[in-house]
């Protein structure tokens, strides 16, 4: 059985809404044979990495950039995963107040310095996320976590 990985960090109801949508999609009942593992970025370790098949990433945008509590979770996995984890799948999501910009930047530069292989585009949301974005995250999870089946 596959894994999906979804590191978070959840600090408002609308990163809780965007966050809720991605578990759904990602355990919908057409997934199969995927297990969702959900830690919050601040507890994740290089451990639940190595073990994840594929990863869903979602952070707040924090004065132009992701959340200092992801910032830290690639801090502490980027060398112990470096070379292990080359080609894994991944997608993220970012709430901000008015620019998402330099959170997405960030994102993708270090997913790009671990190798990992963009699985779907990424959903982003200023202010309160309407039902497009809500419904974005949805299909994020699921599109990654249905990557991942065999």
């Amino acid at each position: 059985m596959a894994t999906l990985l979804i590191v978070h960090h959840t600090p408002s109801p609308n990163c809780q809404a965007m966050f809720e949508a991605v578990v759904s999609g990602a355990t919908a009942p057409e997934i199969e044979d995927v297990r969702v593992v959900r830690r919050a970025a601040l507890a994740a370790t290089a451990s639940d990495v190595l073990t994840a098949d594929g990863y869903l990433l979602g952070t707040p945008a924090n004065l132009g950039y992701m959340s200092g509590a992801l910032k830290h979770f690639f801090d502490q996995v980027y060398y112990p995963c470096l070379d292990a984890t080359r080609g894994r799948p991944f997608g993220f999501y970012v709430h901000g107040g008015n620019d998402v910009t330099g959170a997405v930047r960030g994102i993708e530069a270090i997913t790009t310095g671990l190798g990992w292989r963009r699985a779907a585009e990424p959903v982003t949301a200023t202010g309160e996320p309407g039902r497009p974005e809500v419904e974005a995250c949805w299909e994020l999870g699921a599109t990654v976590a249905a990557g991942l089946m065999d």
